[in-house]
């Protein structure tokens, strides 16, 4: 395929009409196997059906690395195309669609903080020898470089678990971020008491802590969060049950501690899908999580008489991972079919190669 024609810029291309499904698919087809598209489970339904792999960000991750592809386009967030780029073939071109389509979470937790965060603690304990530092892949590839230079691991919603286990048995405390609530909610999980997992305010000098909590705690829990998991409410679920008794509530560990002790289910979107879709005909299910994915849920699903619906009572979707849209993804593909690379993301060599250290630490001991 070529267009002989100056290719608009997604904006431009919003504006227009234009049937973006056709013209996708035919980009597709002349890219052939030089592309895969990956598509995050929280992405918009025009964009998620053009994916070649869907899942969650590591999945899709090894999914492109271990494709022929040479071009792998990201359909989700920043830090999945880093982590593309950080686990694929040297040959292969990781790209985002939307360059603003970041992660807020990720963002509360910057370099700069973590490392002053980490001179702070060594004022009180002897870091290298006392703390795990454990981030979420919901970070930025420097915080994985981090953690990789510091003897420190990578975990997801999925494998959390076995990766704070790991992360005791290499030391007594663990540095847990961008995530305050998947670090609780696993940690609760695991037998420790919630008075031993802190929350380190990283606006504060010393995190907000004194001396004594810094000295007592298990967990340092970085004060971070999902905006879109924090727009579930225990009374959510409540008023849910009220009216329908026979409710099974399931959350993503990205909710609130208060969330996941009033559900019957709580993990990774994996976990959710496969929990609802081994569940019974006729069963209702009322669910924390993205809306995208909810709604994918319902339609997959009301065939067997399910119903799925969504925990919150306003709409809540990830705005970030709205931005890659059919006009970013049209103006993608067709500049690589026109052998032009936009929006390549690239992680430097040596911050690659301790990310992947890090990574890699939680892939040898993933279940």
């Amino acid at each position: 395929m070529t267009t002989n024609a100056v290719i608009l810029d997604p904006m431009t291309l919003a504006g227009e009409e234009i049937d973006f499904d056709t013209r996708i698919r035919a980009a597709k087809q002349a890219l052939g196997d030089r592309l895969v598209i990956l598509g995050h489970h929280y992405q918009r339904e025009e964009v998620f059906r053009h994916a070649d792999f869907s899942g969650d960000s590591l999945r899709l991750s090894r999914e492109a690395a271990n494709s022929k592809a040479e071009y792998i386009v990201f359909c989700g967030v920043h830090f999945m195309a880093e982590v593309a780029d950080i686990l694929s073939r040297p040959e292969q071109v990781s790209i985002l669609p939307d360059l603003s389509a970041g992660c807020s979470m990720a963002d509360m937790a910057n370099l700069a903080k973590v490392e002053r965060a980490w001179r702070e603690l060594s004022q009180v304990l002897d870091v290298e020898n006392e703390v795990t530092p454990v981030t979420y892949i919901n970070s930025a590839a420097d915080l994985k470089a981090f953690c990789g230079s510091h003897g420190g691991i990578v975990c997801t919603s999925t494998n959390a678990r076995h990766v704070l286990e790991w992360s005791f048995n290499q030391r007594e405390k663990i540095l847990f971020f961008p995530d305050q609530h998947l670090g609780r909610n696993t940690g609760y999980r695991m037998g420790i008491p919630l008075e031993q997992m802190v929350v380190w305010d990283y606006d504060l000098p010393m995190g907000g802590l004194s001396e004594e909590q810094i000295r007592q705690a298990r967990m340092i829990l970085w004060k971070g969060f999902c905006s879109v998991h924090q727009m579930f409410r225990p009374e959510h679920i409540d008023q849910f049950r009220a009216r329908y008794p026979e409710t099974q509530v399931i959350s993503h560990p990205e909710s609130s501690f208060e969330v996941c002790q009033k559900s019957d289910y709580v993990g990774s979107t994996e976990f959710i899908i496969k929990t609802i879709a081994d569940s019974a005909p006729g069963s209702r299910w009322l669910v924390g999580t993205e809306l995208n994915l909810v709604n994918r849920l319902h339609q997959q699903f009301q065939h067997q008489g399910k119903n799925v619906h969504f925990m919150a009572p306003t709409v809540c979707m990830c705005s970030t991972m709205f931005r890659i849209d059919p006009p970013h993804l049209l103006w993608t593909l067709e500049n690589l079919v026109e052998g032009k690379v936009v929006n390549r993301i690239s992680v430097a060599p040596e911050e690659a190669a301790l990310a992947r250290l890090a990574l890699e630490r939680m892939l040898a001991i993933s279940p």
